[in-house]
């Protein structure tokens, strides 16, 4: 079932009735004092009472968190003081309760770990395609060239299993660092169509669609600000189930609104709701994924 696309007035009518605004940004930018920087994010993010995670990188920038509205605007006037970040974009999202139950700054070496230090999307984005004209293409079935229109997966297989738009090509990768050598493997079968890489927020894609344009892909895009700003611009079209996310809500449907999937608290799979009706799954215990395995006995 697809979602129609959201009005103005149902996303005013969702912030004003929800709790905690739940924001995820990245940027690509030259990081160099990011030992500095971690007690400062700590402490801004302590005073204001949010809480999730923060990823500083030399490449950039990686964060989700949530909190009240109030707290999320002043985190992003202090963050947007800082040259490197003033130009920073944002996705929200809304919540009853805070989306993340704990509040961590880490120092990473990449904001998405593919291992190829020669790929830097500082230095120019690949191109990109915005929401409403990739489902103008998939509407029609190709783009504005003629060229047929394949969507690529990038993220791992257990979020594909939650949700992932139609007859797209899923290689079933387990982490990023295998999608390199996947794009390379099938490059000669897609010659002659247009490629849209997607994921959870975008970021992935940053990388994915250079890495691509590189190896001789002649007409590969990155969907913007990946699934979740697709279903904010335009709902569910062309999409089924629903988007796997890094939080204690699990999945967000193409309304932006916590689904009933959860993840296993013991092996982390996840558990539809009707998996969670088998007897297998207990809370905390057992799921049908892990139900019998060593970790349970």
């Amino acid at each position: 079932m697809h979602a129609t696309p959201h009005s103005s007035a149902a996303n005013q009518a969702r912030q004003a009735s929800a709790a905690h605004v739940n924001i995820a940004a990245y940027k690509f930018i030259t990081v160099d004092d990011t030992e500095a920087l971690r007690p400062r994010f700590q402490a801004i993010c302590a005073e204001l009472g949010l809480k999730g995670t923060i990823l500083l990188t030399p490449e950039g920038i990686n964060m989700f968190l949530s909190g009240p509205r109030a707290a999320v605007d002043n985190y992003l006037a202090w963050l947007r003081a800082d040259a490197r970040f003033a130009d920073i974009e944002v996705k929200e999202s809304y919540s009853e309760e805070q989306s993340h139950k704990r509040m961590l700054v880490k120092l990473k070496n990449e904001i998405i770990t593919m291992r190829m230090p020669l790929i830097k999307p500082e230095l120019g984005r690949a191109p990109s395609v915005d929401a409403r004209t990739l489902k103008r293409w998939l509407d029609s079935g190709v783009d504005d060239a003629g060229k047929p229109v394949v969507m690529m997966e990038t993220r791992n297989a257990f979020e594909v299993d939650v949700g992932t738009f139609n007859n797209t090509l899923d290689y079933r990768i387990d982490k990023f660092t295998e999608f390199p050598a996947v794009a390379a493997a099938h490059k000669d079968e897609l010659a002659g169509k247009t490629v849209v890489t997607f994921c959870t927020g975008g970021i992935r894609c940053e990388k994915a669609a250079i890495h691509m344009k590189e190896i001789g892909y002649d007409s590969v895009y990155q969907l913007d600000g990946g699934i979740l700003k697709y279903f904010e611009e335009v709902g569910g079209a062309h999409y089924t189930g629903d988007c796997f996310v890094f939080d204690y809500r699990t999945a967000l449907n193409p309304q932006l609104q916590p689904t009933e999937t959860v993840q296993c608290f013991v092996c982390r799979a996840v558990v539809t709701p009707r998996q969670q009706l088998a007897p297998e799954y207990v809370y905390e215990v057992s799921c049908p994924h892990c139900h019998g395995s060593a970790s349970n006995t």
